[in-house]
C-alpha cells in the first residue's frame, strides 16, 4: 500500500488566491506532500492512494460575528421589528456567563478557528470571562450604547475605565479586547468621534451593525418609518425629548445613509468592520472600500429578521473584504459557522461558492489580524502539517 494518500475536493483552498474547482492534496501520514489541482497531482503521484471525494478542503472558518451571551435565547424567526420586542427585549434577564459559557462551546465544537464576540455591556462578567479564562482565540468587543450627547463624555469616561481595566486580563493567544458602538443610530455622533478617535489611539478593533433593516436608510434620509419611531419608544424612557437631529448632530437629509453618516463623522477612518451591510447604496459600497473597512455577513440572520439580502458579489467587486458570522442563536440559529456557509450557498444561489469558502477564512482571518492579532490561517501546501478537520463538513 501507498504511504501516499490522494483526496479530491470539489473545492480547494489553500489559502492563497481564489479556491479552485476540482483540486486535490496529498498527504503522508500528517504532513502534506502537495496541494493543487486535481489532474496535476494525480499525473505527479501516481502512486497515492485516492480517497473518497469531498466538498471542501480549506483552513479552518473564522466566526466573525457572535453575541454569546444570548445563547439561552430561543431561536425566532420573525420580521425585525417584531422580534426586537418579542425576543431580544423580552428575553433580556437570560442574558449572562451561563450563555455565554454556552455558545464558546458551541463555536468551539463547530470548529471554528477564531471568533468575534458582542458582549452586552449588563454583562460585564462576559467580558472578564473571555479575556481572562475562554480557550479560543479572536475579539471580544465592549458594547457602547449611549443616543444622548449630552452624556457622550461621561459615557466615553466610563468607556475608557472599562477598556483600562479589561486589558489587563489579556493573554497571549486569548481573545483581545475591541469596541462596538452598537449602532449609527444608538450612540451619538459626539460619542461615535470620541470611540473612533480612541480605537485609533489605542488600536482597539472595532464592530459596528450598519444598515441592517431597510428601515436605517429611511431613518437617514428623512427621518420617518419604522425605525424612527422605535427610536423615539427607545429615547423616551432613558432621554424623554431627545430628537433624531440631536443624536446624529445634523438632520436627516435625502441622499444621507448610514455609511455616509459615518464617513462624514471619521469614523471609518478608524477602519471598523461594519456587521449586516444588507441595505446599502453603491456609493456606500464604494465608500466602504476606499476606507479600507472590513464587512461581515449573517445571512441566516438577515433572512430570518426579513432584512434583506447582502451584496456579496458587488462588496467583493469593489475589492472589500467579506466575513461570515452567524449572529445570535435567537436570529441565526446556531453558532456553528459550517451552517453559515450552507445558508449562504443555498441564499446565493448566483454567487461563486469558492468566495464563500474564501470569505469564511481570508476574511475572517483578515479581520482578526487587521489589529496585530497574529490570527492567520495555516496554508495548505507542502510540508505544512495536515489536520483532518480541513476536511469540512458537507456545504
Amino acid at each position: 500500500m501507498s504511504e501516499l494518500e490522494l483526496i479530491q475536493a470539489d473545492i480547494l483552498y489553500t489559502g492563497m488566491g481564489l479556491p479552485i474547482r476540482n483540486g486535490a492534496v496529498v498527504i503522508g501520514g500528517q504532513t502534506i506532500a502537495a496541494a493543487g489541482k486535481l489532474d496535476a497531482l494525480s499525473a505527479q503521484y501516481p502512486q497515492a492512494e485516492p480517497r473518497h471525494t469531498v466538498n471542501v478542503i480549506a483552513p479552518l472558518p473564522v466566526n466573525a460575528h457572535a453575541h454569546l451571551d444570548m445563547s439561552d435565547y430561543a431561536f425566532q424567526a420573525l420580521p425585525y421589528f417584531q422580534w426586537i420586542p418579542e425576543v431580544v427585549i423580552a428575553g433580556r434577564l437570560s442574558r449572562g456567563l451561563a450563555g455565554a459559557k454556552k455558545g464558546l462551546a458551541q463555536v468551539r465544537a463547530s470548529g471554528a478557528a477564531a471568533l468575534g464576540d458582542i458582549v452586552w455591556p449588563g454583562t460585564p462578567e462576559v467580558m472578564d470571562w473571555l479575556l481572562s479564562e475562554a480557550d479560543m482565540g479572536g475579539v471580544a468587543y465592549w458594547e457602547v450604547l449611549d443616543p444622548n450627547p449630552t452624556t457622550a463624555e461621561q459615557t466615553f469616561a466610563q468607556v475608557v475605565q472599562d477598556v483600562a481595566r479589561f486589558r489587563k486580563l489579556e493573554r497571549p493567544g486569548g481573545m483581545r479586547l475591541g469596541l462596538s458602538p452598537h449602532a449609527t443610530h444608538t450612540v451619538s455622533s459626539r460619542l461615535h468621534r470620541l470611540l473612533a478617535d480612541f480605537a485609533r489611539r489605542e488600536n482597539l478593533p472595532l464592530q459596528i451593525h450598519v444598515a441592517e433593516h431597510p428601515s436605517e436608510l429611511e431613518l437617514f434620509a428623512s427621518g420617518t418609518g419604522p425605525l424612527a419611531e422605535s427610536f423615539a419608544r427607545m429615547v423616551q424612557f432613558s432621554s424623554p425629548g431627545l430628537t433624531l437631529p440631536e443624536v446624529l448632530g445634523r438632520p436627516p437629509t435625502p441622499g444621507l445613509t448610514p455609511v455616509s453618516y459615518l464617513a462624514e463623522l471619521g469614523v471609518l477612518d478608524a477602519r471598523p468592520t461594519l456587521i449586516h451591510m444588507v441595505n446599502v447604496t453603491d456609493e456606500d459600497i464604494r465608500t466602504v472600500a476606499q476606507a479600507g473597512a472590513n464587512v461581515v455577513t449573517c445571512p441566516r440572520s438577515n433572512a430570518n429578521l426579513q432584512c434583506g439580502t447582502f451584496r456579496w458579489a458587488d462588496f467583493v467587486a469593489a475589492g472589500v473584504d467579506v466575513a461570515l458570522g452567524t449572529d445570535s442563536v435567537a436570529s441565526g440559529e446556531t453558532l456553528n459557522i459550517f451552517d453559515e456557509i450552507a445558508a449562504a450557498r443555498r441564499i446565493h444561489t448566483d454567487l461563486d461558492p469558492r468566495l464563500i469558502v474564501r470569505a469564511a477564512v481570508k476574511g475572517g482571518h483578515r479581520i482578526m489580524n487587521q489589529y496585530g492579532l497574529r490570527s492567520k490561517a495555516p496554508f495548505l501546501r507542502r510540508g505544512e502539517a495536515w489536520d483532518e478537520r480541513f476536511v469540512w463538513p458537507s456545504v
